[in-house]
């Protein structure tokens, strides 16, 4: 795919959604790093209906710490692996309470250090809470990037390398969400929504539907 295409395909994922965000709820960078430290191999719709009932009662690394692990799985018994979310949640609260004064450290280094926290939720923590122009590759990235042909890659690490690479400047902040949104609700695992889709002329993907 030439430089030209790709730009298009962004300009249109713009025009349609300029101020494009996550749809995990969530109201300080350290509720969004514990939403998305639940959202793996779980829904952002199931991780909201959990949050919902949890942040209120535990705004703070601290006041999630004074809960306790059975505390923690009394909210989050809702969503998928949620022993070993929570046992994360708890030992990721006493390092940011301990080492980093009860702050979300604005460092992928630190963040990386965290209990169930790996590259993909820092890379979501600093593009979203604190505007890096980092790439978070998911399972939606990582298909819409192939499917179309704008970043293809192997695995998560090769297609976020290549996202970097080719995406402009201008496109960096904003691409991880459009990308995820697009994957979720066009560019579908099954049965992708190809007649309805604003970049269908410019895809490279082979097997259009209609």
């Amino acid at each position: 795919m030439n430089k030209q295409k790709r730009i298009e395909i962004l300009s249109r994922l713009r025009a349609a959604n300029p101020t494009p965000t996550t749809e995990l709820e969530y109201s300080s960078p350290f509720e969004l790093l514990i939403a998305v430290l639940l959202s793996a191999q779980a829904t952002d719709v199931g991780v909201n209906k959990a949050t919902k009932h949890f942040f209120p009662v535990a705004r703070t690394p601290q006041q999630m710490l004074d809960l306790g692990v059975d505390g923690v799985k009394h909210y989050i018994k809702t969503i998928g692996l949620f022993n070993t979310k929570a046992e994360n949640v708890i030992k990721t609260c006493r390092i940011l309470v301990e080492q980093h004064g009860g702050i979300v450290p604005e460092n992928r280094e630190a963040l990386e250090a965290l209990p169930g926290v790996g590259r993909k939720t820092a890379n979501v923590v600093l593009n979203t809470a604190f505007k890096w122009p980092t790439i978070a590759v998911d399972t939606h990235i990582f298909r819409v990037s192939n499917r179309t042909k704008l970043a293809p890659g192997k695995n998560v690490d090769e297609v976020e390398h290549k996202l970097l690479k080719v995406v402009p400047a201008e496109f960096k902040l904003d691409i991880h969400h459009w990308l995820i949104l697009h994957g979720r609700y066009v560019c579908t695992a099954r049965k992708p929504k190809c007649g309805s889709c604003i970049i269908e002329d410019l895809c490279e993907f082979k097997d259009k539907t209609e």
